[in-house]
């Protein structure tokens, strides 16, 4: 009876809850939000009457003569997507104009196996580390797939460190991690990162350096809005810890604490550190009046007057660094997108230096009031409403995580130390920020340029010959897969795919050795069927043409 009463109360929990969303669906519509978001709460939708079918289909008091039929949920698994040609063109777009800023910047590309062996990337995350998705035993090995593209380049250098020990590299790839997704967002469980990294020994700040150089170069390419990179150095951070009174052991879990404040009031966050982390009250003040600093130079002459701060090793080497830094980033003229924030933690434990990540103004949630936390649906999922894209790249100096890959000596150092410091942009993200600017009937998503049309006769093989010529030639060219398609119909081919140029036969032309080019995005009615040229000047005439496009 229990059973029963349990079941009964689950449909009419599902029925309320299909209600609830059929109304947000109806409701996006109606304010014609962005179609993403539209389509992601449909597949909820259909996601939720699903799951009523089948408790339905279950129930023993429901008696059918007819064989019950197996049932599944046709979607894509959760904080995964399927990218249609319109968001391919975008994206490739987007990994374009990333690669070309790397490859000006002297970086070679290499590939690591999309899975690592557990131990590769245990230890390495901090309190993320239980975001990592682990593999089933499949033949001994215990493997897990890479929750970045950091640690499997610095278990890379470790195995070839005689061949590489400076490299410049970059690597665009997939990575996993298996997160509370706002797909909207562009927060996903599968996701591309863009990887640069200058792994070696060099003067103090000078990799450091041309690594922000390049991640404001790829943004403004990118064409991304107005974006902030926030700095800070893990040697300050550290020191501020120290001098406030945090314990060795607990300054990484407060860094931890700390990392969260572009989500979370400063109230949240201290209660974090005094009720989970075990810090006193006094402490977690002290910290708070650090934290809640942000600036430039300014700042930078502010702590070297913090007689206590700079009588700490640690900070004062990091606060020598940021001034280094400083002086290289106007040389670069990028020091105007810089903000040097003492809130910045980034909460990976590998990094040991300079630390950063670039926002928008669409990084940041919603505010909440003091207290009140991101929402949850009723199916647990976030109400991506309430979440903000996030940092869209970010990025640190690891000077120790090659040797911890390495082994160690007698003396208890390591075989092999390769200073490293790289950048990560997220694509995603960057990727959900261009969408939310487009209309998808104004994305090319092909490249033709030239569509070959036939008037009255269908003319396949003229069709064919002269596509021929144009592929010959290196020109994008298409025709209709007809033998005899309707001249409007061709025309409207041209419409949708937005191809720009047409070349036009008939019978008159052929026997003539003639052809029309006609400009298709001109709706000038001079033109007529186009103009009339020699069949043996068409190659000339259409290249000349795009090059004015």
């Amino acid at each position: 009876m229990a059973t029963q009463q349990q079941e009964a109360g689950l449909k009419e929990q599902l029925a309320q809850s299909i209600e609830a969303q059929g109304l947000k669906v109806r409701q996006l519509k109606s304010a014609k939000a962005d179609k993403a978001e539209i389509d992601q709460e449909v597949q909820n939708l259909l996601a939720l009457k699903k799951e009523l079918a089948l408790l339905e289909g279950a129930d023993p008091a429901k008696k059918s003569s007819k064989p019950a039929k197996s049932s599944f949920t046709l979607k894509t698994a959760k904080g995964t997507k399927d990218y249609n040609d319109k968001d391919m063109a975008i994206r490739e777009k987007v990994f374009s104009t990333i690669t070309k800023v790397f490859k000006k910047h002297g970086a070679v590309t290499i590939d690591t196996p999309v899975f690592e062996l557990k131990e590769i990337l245990a230890g390495k995350y901090g309190e993320d580390s239980k975001l990592i998705y682990d593999l089933a035993d499949q033949g001994g090995e215990e493997c897990s797939l890479r929750y970045d593209l950091t640690v499997p380049f610095a278990r890379f250098l470790a195995m070839n460190g005689k061949e590489y020990q400076n490299i410049k590299r970059y690597q665009i790839a997939k990575v996993y991690r298996r997160d509370q997704p706002a797909m909207t967002k562009g927060r996903m469980r599968e996701f591309y990162q863009c990887d640069f990294d200058i792994a070696g020994s060099y003067d103090s700040m000078i990799p450091d350096a041309e690594i922000l150089r390049i991640l404001v170069e790829a943004l403004t390419n990118l064409e991304v809005g107005k974006f902030t990179v926030k700095l800070n150095h893990r040697k300050i951070l550290d020191g501020i810890f120290e001098v406030c009174g945090v314990p060795e052991d607990n300054i990484r879990p407060i860094s931890s604490a700390v990392d969260k404040l572009d989500k979370l009031p400063w109230a949240d966050v201290k209660k974090e550190m005094v009720e989970e982390k075990g810090l006193a009250v006094e402490a977690a003040d002290k910290i708070g009046e650090y934290v809640k600093h942000k600036g430039g130079r300014d700042l930078l002459d502010m702590l070297k007057k913090d007689e206590v701060l700079m009588a700490n090793a640690s900070a004062a080497a990091g606060l020598k660094d940021m001034e280094t830094l400083f002086d290289y980033l106007e040389v670069f003229e990028v020091l105007d997108r810089m903000s040097f924030d003492l809130s910045l933690a980034r909460g990976l434990d590998y990094y040991t230096g300079i630390i950063y990540e670039a926002v928008t103004e669409k990084s940041a949630p919603p505010k909440l009031a003091e207290g009140v936390l991101p929402k949850k649906k009723e199916n647990g999922e976030l109400d991506e409403s309430t979440v903000g894209v996030g940092s869209i790249a970010a990025g640190g100096r690891y000077d120790n995580l090659v040797g911890m890959f390495s082994g160690k000596n007698k003396k208890g150092q390591p075989n092999l130390q390769i200073p490293c410091v790289g950048v990560s942009i997220g694509v995603e993200r960057v990727f959900s920020i261009l969408m939310s600017k487009q209309k998808a009937e104004e994305i090319k998503s092909n490249e033709t340029e030239v569509l070959v049309i036939a008037v009255g006769d269908g003319l396949l093989k003229e069709r064919m010959a002269i596509a021929k010529t144009l592929w010959d030639a290196d020109i994008k060219a298409s025709y209709m897969f007809k033998n005899k398609p309707r001249l409007d119909k061709q025309f409207d081919v041209c419409e949708k795919d937005m191809i720009p140029l047409a070349i036009i036969i008939g019978k008159d032309e052929l026997e003539k050795g003639e052809v029309r080019i006609k400009d298709m995005r001109s709706k000038n009615e001079a033109q007529g069927g186009g103009v009339t040229i020699q069949q043996a000047d068409m190659v000339k005439e259409v290249k000349a043409r795009l090059e004015q496009l």
